[in-house]
């Protein structure tokens, strides 16, 4: 009885240990899949990036990344909703870094509206991403900057920096002038000189909030 209990044991930890290694062989086949539609898709564009030539580049099979994404479609979800995370990651830091909660709700903003100067941020999120995937503003990544947007909102207005408006309402139309701005950047003629543009509008409209609105800072 005892050696067939310790058996037992050692078969269901085996057990264990194979699911444990196919899950990790799965995550890391996927990271490998992202990596390498990453650099497609901001090499050549959703439209131009052949899935047989990146399977083939990273040692899978089409079956991967059907099995992992579903389809291309869906492995370029993947890649925006990574792209787009860490430039939320990257805004959120310089925000922090400002002296006031205020100031750090501007520079977040303006920080992500300048990301759109950045090729792979402009040509995978910002114009393959809303083509292929639609709205943008209800893509997983920018639902988490909304809630993040709006609990700082919350404590702003709080405080009473901010007029009493409804928090939601005010984090909608915030994270849409940065998205959108971002947006009409990288499908300008002309990216570079339609950056200040955008951000001095942002300014002006993220101003029109403060309990005592002061003149926007220069661009």
């Amino acid at each position: 009885m005892h050696v067939n209990s310790h058996a037992l044991r050692m078969s269901k930890w085996g057990r264990v240990m194979a699911v444990r290694r196919r899950a990790e062989k799965m995550e890391e086949n996927r990271a490998r899949l992202i990596s390498a539609a990453r650099k497609a898709f901001a090499e050549k564009g959703y439209a131009g990036a052949s899935m047989d030539e990146l399977t083939a580049a990273v040692g899978l099979t089409r079956g991967a990344l059907y099995h992992n994404f579903g389809d291309k479609e869906g492995l370029l979800a993947a890649v925006v909703d990574q792209i787009d995370a860490e430039m939320a990651a990257r805004a959120q830091r310089i925000a922090a870094a400002a002296a006031t909660e205020w100031e750090g709700l501007l520079a977040e903003g303006e920080a992500y509206i300048e990301m759109a100067l950045e090729p792979e941020v402009q040509r995978i999120v910002l114009l393959d991403g809303p083509a292929v995937l639609g709205d943008p503003s209800q893509w997983p990544s920018q639902n988490a900057c909304l809630q993040t947007t709006r609990r700082t909102l919350d404590r702003l207005i709080a405080q009473g920096i901010l007029k009493p408006v409804d928090p939601e309402a005010a984090a909608w139309l915030l994270n849409g002038a940065a998205l959108n701005a971002a947006l009409w950047i990288a499908a300008s003629p002309s990216p570079p000189q339609a950056l200040p543009k955008a951000i001095e509008a942002f300014r002006h409209l993220a101003e029109g909030f403060r309990a005592e609105a002061a003149p926007a800072r220069p661009v």
